[in-house]
């Protein structure tokens, strides 16, 4: 296994939480704070502030343990053992905070986009559309693997930093030092209950903690980059909020338009700094909602994917993409919660919505991302106490101070905090919430993976009989740039011959290629682990002496794991180690297991029958076919033309009146080889007629599996099942291939029979007359 390479020290750490927390906060509350509480909003950011801090403080130790990513829901996964629903209630509640901040981040920039830059043609598009359009682009972005790299986010926060100072200096120059102080505290104003409510609005600008310690996993010495960093980060962006409260209160602006609210600091810019101080400003307000959005998806896809790895949401959360390396499904899963959020709380019900209605917009979008953070967050505190009191040795490169005094006070802040919250996007909140707690109950959860799977005997370093086929060179490439396919082997004296076959085809595709064997035993419901790990082991010993034994001409390795979910097993495996192909047995007691590899696998999937039968790929037999699964065999088959095979393709004209599959197409694809031989058959069904042909050929039989099971229970299709009934009574080898299925893939074997129809029957039957009907070369 690589060790995780950790490359972000102490002032990239600096820049991700002080880049996070300058966004849509500062650019769009400022305004609002001060029109409704003058000078005293600094006071309310600066109570914001410390009621962060103290969680802020719990976040720091709790890193400072588990220095990993995953935040507060990884938090208090480590500390409780068996909770699952506070694990799922934790996780859920940040998944909502994260996304709720990146709506509110996004729709705020969308009320920029419509006062500053957008022309007043296309005024008309509803309020929003910008932000579902930033939402889905950042997506797009995010599930492609493009993020942030640590120099980036170092020169981004700087030039945030530098237009909140030339904003701040602006203003200070404009009024004067001596008048801007004065002004300053003449609009001091006694107001607990504003400073109180205008706090809880800006308690969304300091979350921004949390990505650091989100990013544990990735921090030099977290222990002591972590908390150093937080604290410096919140420090620095106190300071810069209070500045920018002054600059505001020096405005020469009517208090109407601070009573713009998101909008107002672009305004106010422009009063004291001319037209390009406007420019310069919603720029950097636009850029720094942008950016910090981009951080807040990847914080809540994280999130989901660790929950979805630990059963607390659906198994696709945690997969990662085979291209991209990113947790795609979960990083879709966020972006339209993004999407749906900006719709619903702008687009149809704000004062700019469809609806023409005030009952959401801006502020209660803002209650409803701020409950969904405050709530976890009071968790994480009462996680402290607990954790100082339970695993008293637990090893802590920092301690908060004051347990359990500093956390109770957090807890009783937070929950402070949520009281003042705008009423409607706290139900709207606790709505959400309660419908998803719901459906985790009805779902019950999942096992974590690793109460799943258990590895009882770890893959050791490759093994080969070397020859001189293969050169020193190749025999020492890479490991990561090989093609590596996997064989789920349940019985050991099979292991063989599905090594052999393995080997065969996977040297069609490369010169060196790996095989990996895994030996799975199920774990019934109701048993203990240590009860199969013996009979694990023992299986898996046995099917390294039969592969020692036999003179086998390819580089494998063997592994044995118990699991509860076979499937998952050998899915999980494929995509943890990257491989390029899976060959495995036709379904005979379990076919439900081959079912899911077959739709669910990151990678193309070969699935045999009479393995024992199978001597060589000298010859090999292909259908005429057609769709996606049979496109996707052809390069295959050709290249095992290319190297030696005798290839005969194989139309089947059924006698009850259909018409034969057009075998261009299949040509076409059958390039570079000597000989390809045409053979048309008539037969009752095509399965029929497959068998048959290739009990006449010898060799192996090749058929590309269809979804037509959708109208009856067929695990590949009805062609290739009953082909694969046939065959095993005729002794023919069968080897189907199904291809990697994404959203395209699957749409299009829903669109493939239309296709087929359609050329059959509109575009004219095609004279099968013009291919011979014994054997012949293609030209």
């Amino acid at each position: 296994m690589v060790e995780h390479t950790r490359t972000l020290d102490f002032k990239i750490a600096f820049a991700i939480g002080l880049g996070t927390m300058i966004a849509a906060g500062i650019f769009s509350l400022s305004g609002t704070a001060v029109f409704r509480i003058g000078s005293s909003a600094v006071l309310a950011f600066v109570l914001a502030a410390v009621v962060a801090s103290i969680t802020a403080a719990a976040y720091s130790e709790f890193a400072s343990v588990y220095s990993e990513n995953g935040g507060g829901y990884l938090f208090v996964s480590e500390t409780f053992e068996g909770r699952d629903r506070l694990k799922y209630a934790v996780g859920m509640s940040l998944f909502l905070g994260y996304t709720g901040t990146t709506a509110f981040y996004l729709a705020t920039m969308d009320e920029w986009f419509f006062r500053f830059i957008l022309p007043e043609s296309l005024s008309v598009l509803p309020h929003g559309s910008i932000g579902i359009l930033a939402a889905i682009l950042l997506g797009v972005l995010n599930a492609r693997g493009t993020e942030e790299s640590g120099v980036f986010q170092l020169l981004v926060t700087a030039a945030k930093v530098v237009v909140l100072l030339v904003f701040i200096a602006g203003a200070i120059a404009f009024a004067g030092p001596g008048p801007a102080t004065a002004t300053f505290v003449d609009n001091v104003q006694v107001a607990p209950v504003g400073i109180a409510s205008v706090a809880a609005l800006a308690f969304i600008t300091f979350f921004g903690f949390s990505a650091i310690a989100a990013s544990a996993g990735e921090i030099i010495e977290p222990r002591k980059t972590v908390p150093r960093a937080i604290a410096a980060s919140m420090i620095t962006v106190t300071i810069l909020y209070a500045l920018v409260i002054v600059a505001m209160v020096n405005a020469p602006v009517p208090p109407e338009v601070l009573a713009q609210g998101e909008t107002a600091m672009g305004t106010v810019a422009a009063s004291f700094l001319g037209p390009w101080g406007q420019i310069l400003i919603v720029l950097g307000a636009v850029f720094s909602m942008v950016s910090a959005s981009n951080a807040s998806i990847l914080a809540a896809s994280g999130i989901g994917s660790l929950m979805g790895r630990q059963g607390h949401a659906p198994r696709r959360f945690a997969r990662i993409h085979r291209e991209y390396r990113t947790p795609s499904w979960s990083v879709l899963t966020a972006t339209a919660t993004i999407t749906v959020l900006i719709f619903v709380f702008i687009t149809l019900f704000s004062e700019h919505g469809l609806f023409g209605t005030h009952f959401l917009g801006l502020e209660p979008l803002t209650g409803f991302a701020t409950f969904n953070l405050l709530v976890p967050l009071a968790v994480v505190n009462a996680t402290l106490i607990y954790s100082r009191r339970n695993f008293p040795s637990l090893e802590r490169g920092f301690r908060m101070p004051l347990v359990p005094i500093l956390p109770v006070v957090g807890i009783l802040a937070n929950l402070a905090l949520i009281w003042n919250l705008p009423a409607v996007g706290v139900i709207v909140g606790i709505g959400f919430t309660l419908a998803l707690v719901a459906a985790y109950l009805v779902w019950g959860g999942a096992p974590h993976v690793e109460e799943l799977v258990e590895e009882v005997v770890p893959s050791r370093e490759p093994t080969r009989e070397r020859t001189a086929a293969v050169p020193a060179e190749e025999a020492a490439a890479p490991e990561g740039d090989r093609y590596r396919i996997l064989v789920p082997v349940a019985r050991p004296d099979r292991a063989v011959s599905y090594v052999r076959l393995a080997g065969a085809l996977a040297q069609a595709r490369d010169a060196n290629p790996l095989v990996q064997v895994l030996h799975v035993t199920h774990i019934p419901d109701q048993t203990p682990n240590e009860m199969v790990r013996e009979a694990a082991r023992d299986s898996t010993d046995q099917i390294t002496d039969l592969l020692e034994s036999a003179a086998l001409d390819v580089e494998y390795t063997v592994e044995g794991h118990i699991c509860r979910d076979v499937a998952f097993d050998i899915l999980q495996t494929a995509r943890d180690d990257g491989v390029d192909e899976i060959l495995m047995g036709y379904p005979e007691d379990h076919p439900n297991i081959t079912e899911t590899v077959e739709y669910q696998a990151p990678c193309g999937v070969f699935f045999t029958n009479n393995v024992e039968a199978m001597d060589d790929l000298s010859v090999v037999n292909i259908g005429a076919g057609g769709g996606p699964h049979h496109l996707a065999l052809l390069p295959f088959v050709n290249r095992l033309g290319m190297a030696g095979s005798e290839i005969h393709v194989i139309s089947v004209i059924p006698q009850s009146g259909g018409t034969p599959e057009p075998v261009e197409e299949t040509l076409a694809a059958l390039s570079g080889i000597e000989s390809v031989q045409v053979h048309n058959v008539s037969a009752d069904t095509v399965a029929d007629g497959l068998v048959a042909a290739a009990v006449g050929n010898g060799g192996v039989l090749f058929i590309g599996a269809t979804r037509d099971r959708r109208l009856r229970r067929w695990v590949f299709g009805s062609t290739p099942d009953q082909t694969i009934e046939y065959a095993r009574d005729a002794n023919v080898p069968v080897v189907i291939h199904a291809s990697t299925s994404g959203l395209s893939g699957r749409l299009e074997e829903y669109v493939f029979p239309v296709y087929r129809y359609l050329r059959r029957h509109v575009g004219g039957r095609r004279d099968v007359r013009r291919v011979a009907e014994r054997p012949k070369k293609a030209k």
